[in-house]
């Protein structure tokens, strides 16, 4: 699986970062959603997961590789 971030589309809501912080920031000037790593392990996914169902403007997608 590989995780992929639109920040043109990212709102700065935040819920990426609570739900899965070791994959994802905010930037310090403008909040919006920054990856910190691109591939989740099996175990990881459910994780991510939440992430992708917790932002409010889609901007973060997880597609198979």
């Amino acid at each position: 699986m590989r995780i992929e971030v639109r920040p043109d589309v990212c709102v700065g809501a935040g819920q990426c970062v609570l739900a899965a912080d070791r994959f994802f920031d905010q930037g310090e000037n403008d909040g919006l959603v920054v990856l910190l790593h691109a591939e989740p392990s099996p175990a990881e996914t459910a994780e991510v997961l939440r992430a992708v169902d917790g932002c409010p403007a889609g901007a973060i997608t997880l597609r198979d590789i």
